[in-house]
């Protein structure tokens, strides 16, 4: 894979939280190390969901800083925001016309606005716009307007480069060669990752721990991790443990299997794991916390960073452009 383009998005949807971090920002921060990476903000893919375009701004700022901070290789990855590059609204407008409408009734967010519908016994389209509609036409335009060989995924995520795949044989039918078909690569299953409540973490389930929060938030929160009624005395199951899944995310192999063995003996009070685990945490993110507080207190800095990424990416899809403009229009 190092002489393939590895392309991924993230959309700024919220302050990110540990569960993000571990389960998709860090595994493409590694792939960053030795990989030439196109990362891109998806701050158009985001507006769905977030209607205020202020609160927009500063959570593409926040996800800008996290990659940074956390170790981003930027003599591998470029980094831009999705809408500094106006070939994108070219290249989805272009997509549209040999893209099928039965290809988007088949995509999964459209499906599942239209089942939550029909239980509600509403219109089967009500609260459906056009950009969710057509967000895997974007997506699609996201993934081809770069070259891109590989896209990593998540399992849900699959079904968009899989589209991206289909639109891309649709031009190539008709148009002739033009696209690389991308491959899909599906990360490595770290399993769930626990909120407070010992639920998967999310923002809906109000269960989470934000990634670069400040010790004194980060300790306060973990002592609210939900546990069960067994003494200090008695052994415990780490399996079960919302701590020792967490714990193990940060800690080397010997130290977890010191923990572990720490649960089963028993003596140990969950006021004592959580302090652990929060001495772990604390210690291993205080550097890229410190650093991503700089960052955000020196945003013309990560705008220059964004700007030479834009510059770069800019390069690559003006090329593209030409290519499917000449094809498309003679």
């Amino acid at each position: 894979m190092n002489d393939k383009i590895v392309l991924t998005g993230i959309k700024p949807t919220g302050t990110p939280h540990i569960g993000n971090y571990l389960g998709a920002l860090k595994p493409l921060i590694e792939l960053s190390q030795n990989h030439k990476t196109i990362m891109f903000i998806a701050d158009l893919h985001a507006l769905n969901a977030e209607k205020d375009a202020k609160a927009l701004k500063q959570h593409t700022y926040e996800i800008a800083a996290l990659l940074i901070a956390a170790g981003l290789n930027l003599e591998n990855a470029i980094l831009f925001r999705q809408s500094d590059i106006d070939e994108i609204y070219k290249l989805s407008n272009f997509l549209m016309n040999v893209t099928p409408k039965g290809l988007m009734n088949r995509a999964h967010s459209y499906k599942a606005m239209v089942e939550k519908n029909t239980e509600s016994g509403v219109d089967v389209d009500a609260g459906v716009n056009m950009g969710l509609y057509t967000y895997p036409v974007l997506m699609a335009a996201d993934i081809l307007l770069y070259n891109s060989d590989i896209v990593p995924v998540g399992k849900d995520q699959k079904q968009h480069v899989e589209f991206a795949r289909d639109i891309a044989g649709y031009f190539n039918n008709t148009y002739g060669e033009t696209f690389k078909m991308p491959e899909p690569v599906i990360g490595e299953d770290i399993g769930l990752i626990p909120g407070l409540d010992g639920r998967k973490m999310s923002k809906s389930y109000d269960n989470t721990i934000p990634l670069f929060a400040p010790s004194n938030e980060l300790k306060k929160k973990i002592m609210r991790i939900i546990t069960d009624s067994k003494t200090p005395e008695e052994p415990k199951n780490p399996d079960e443990s919302t701590i020792f899944q967490l714990y193990k995310q940060f800690a080397s192999e010997s130290e977890t299997e010191t923990f572990r063995k720490m649960f089963l003996d028993g003596g140990m009070g969950y006021g004592t794991a959580k302090t652990m685990l929060f001495e772990k945490i604390d210690s291993v993110l205080s550097k890229p916390r410190a650093e991503y507080e700089r960052l955000l207190n020196n945003k013309q800095e990560i705008d220059a960073i964004l700007q030479s990424g834009a510059d770069i990416a800019r390069k690559i899809a003006s090329r593209t452009i030409e290519k499917v403009k000449k094809k498309m229009l003679g």
